[in-house]
């Protein structure tokens, strides 16, 4: 009987491993199967430069006279400098174009820019800045073809696409080829701000398109030609080598400034809505740190919680209300939070900085239309003193952008962000 009630027990006990061995079986089967059918998580592949496909441009290069229009940001692939890549391989460089802040990209904002030799390859340095914005007939002379390849903000007061305007101009009439190695644009995932009047076009608003345009430099030049927007509607033999692995609203960190004083994420981020105070009695942290992470004035009056002082540095020598106490705002992201992208102008910095100027209002503004040639019109300065809200005065923006993302889409290279 003893014999049987043991033998019983160690059937049961057999039984019960038994059974919890097929479940625990069947819950590795089941795990198996809801990992086979969960999606895999695929990272993004790595963007390439344009400047990368070389296979694409070299064979158009091979054979004929060269020169190109770069600066410090024409790098690739571990910093590879394209001017010394296209030295080693041979090719017949005659000359380099250099836009505002120079080849090596170290000028100040609106700093004169003299030709020069470039020390590292000995070819000669045409500056396409200051004296002359456009080359001329005897710069191309002995040019076949050109290649572009600086980055952009995505902004058009920025003037790399105004310096690429004028060399497409000069290449159509002097009957030379354009190649654009593309690049990403890091605004690129929205479209905003007026459209520029005409009537205000300059070397900081060239072309009818509104502050922030939402196009890479080879979708902003195919715009240029499709449109019609070079002199007498005249057409530049274009060829555009596209990004890979980009869309719009991919985000995109610049490995390198595109110029002295957009030194971060932030300060890109920023200069569509605080490059305005450029016009005004207003710093932009020129001479500081945290250059178009601040705005700040000596004439505020009801807004002093912030304050910094401009002194001369290397990119800004001589900054507005140099070595002068300002107060205004800190729009620097801290360390201990992330980062937004906004997607659209912000007006309010404009608005709550001429209400902090309190008596000296009349001050805010300077006397010499610059404000209208960066708004592109004559209208946000009015709009500004007379009190407008941020949402009254971009419904006055509306129609001309509506009419300007339709016409944009037939020039885009990549998937839009809408």
């Amino acid at each position: 009987m003893k014999l049987i009630t043991i033998s019983l027990c160690f059937l049961m006990s057999f039984t019960e491993i038994k059974s919890c061995a097929n479940k625990a079986s069947n819950i590795s089967t089941s795990n198996e199967v809801l990992e086979n059918s969960m999606p895999s998580i695929k990272m993004p592949e790595r963007i390439k430069m344009g400047a990368e496909e070389m296979q694409q441009y070299i064979p158009l290069l091979k054979g004929k006279r060269v020169a190109l229009l770069v600066n410090q940001t024409s790098e690739f692939r571990n910093r590879t400098c394209l001017v010394d890549s296209l030295h080693t391989m041979g090719l017949d460089i005659k000359k380099i174009f250099a836009p505002e802040h120079g080849f090596r990209g170290t000028e100040d904002a609106g700093a004169d820019i003299n030709n020069q030799i470039d020390k590292k390859t000995g070819i000669p340095i045409v500056s396409l800045y200051g004296n002359k914005v456009k080359p001329s007939a005897l710069d191309l002379g002995n040019i076949d073809v050109v290649v572009f390849d600086i980055q952009d903000v995505g902004v058009r007061f920025y003037t790399f696409i105004s310096t690429m305007f004028y060399m497409m101009e000069a290449c159509a009439e002097n009957k030379k080829e354009l190649i654009i190695l593309d690049r990403p644009n890091p605004n690129g995932y929205y479209v905003d701000g007026p459209v520029l009047d005409l009537t205000y076009k300059s070397f900081v608003g060239i072309i009818p398109i509104p502050v922030v345009h939402g196009c890479t430099v080879g979708e902003l030049a195919q715009m240029i030609n499709g449109e019609g927007w070079l002199h007498d509607s005249i057409q530049c033999k274009l060829t555009v080598v596209r990004c890979k692995n980009y869309y719009h609203s991919r985000f995109y960190s610049l490995p390198i400034k595109p110029s002295p004083n957009l030194g971060n994420d932030r300060a890109i981020e920023l200069y569509p809505s605080i490059c305005f105070f450029e016009g005004t009695e207003v710093s932009v942290g020129r001479g500081t740190d945290f250059p178009f992470q601040a705005i700040g004035s000596p004439y505020v009056s009801l807004l002093r919680a912030f304050e910094f002082t401009p002194v001369s540095k290397a990119g800004a020598t001589n900054p507005p209300f140099k070595d002068r106490k300002c107060f205004g705002l800190d729009l620097r992201i801290s360390d201990d939070l992330e980062p937004e992208r906004v997607g659209k102008i912000e007006l309010s910095y404009l608005i709550k900085m001429y209400q902090a100027f309190g008596s000296n209002k009349d001050k805010f503004f300077h006397a010499d239309n610059f404000f209208e040639k960066l708004a592109g019109n004559n209208e946000l300065r009015q709009q500004i003193k007379a009190g407008l809200s941020e949402e009254e005065i971009r419904m006055t923006w509306q129609d001309e952008l509506i009419q300007y993302k339709q016409k944009r889409k037939k020039y885009l290279l990549y998937n839009d962000f809408e």
